[in-house]
């Protein structure tokens, strides 16, 4: 993201922000570092030599159009790179860039299904998405 956020940023995330469309849940928001064997960016993010640039790991439990992007920029600090780590359960873990893995959704059970529309479960847990 562009900038590095404070503890009030990372706060106002954690309790959730207004957007245009209404209040976003509580998510799950943490200064991380870049992560390892982060792959090259085509085209190339911008570069600024005088603003600073941090990574967050923020974890969502819904889905709104562009929302994480939406999120970081209420809170004063635009995303410039944005990977998608896990839906749930499935994360990116063991997959090379540009491979992938597919998934049985029959497997998925009625509980889990039922679980993803249950409120919002301790800052500690849901899906994750990492920014920057």
């Amino acid at each position: 993201m562009e900038g590095v956020p404070g503890e009030a940023a990372l706060e106002a995330l954690r309790l959730g922000v207004q957007l245009n469309d209404g209040p976003t849940r509580p998510a799950r928001a943490s200064l991380i570092a870049p992560p390892p064997g982060l792959w090259e960016r085509e085209p190339p993010v911008r570069v600024r030599q005088s603003i600073p640039t941090a990574w967050i790991e923020l974890g969502i439990r819904e889905g709104r159009n562009r929302q994480v992007r939406r999120m970081t920029a209420a809170v004063g600090f635009p995303t410039l790179r944005l990977i998608r780590a896990a839906v749930g359960a499935y994360t990116l873990e063991g997959l090379a860039p540009g491979s992938y893995q597919e998934s049985n959704w029959e497997l998925i059970t009625s509980e889990e299904r039922t679980d993803q529309r249950q409120p919002t479960p301790p800052c500690d847990q849901g899906d994750s998405s990492t920014t920057r």
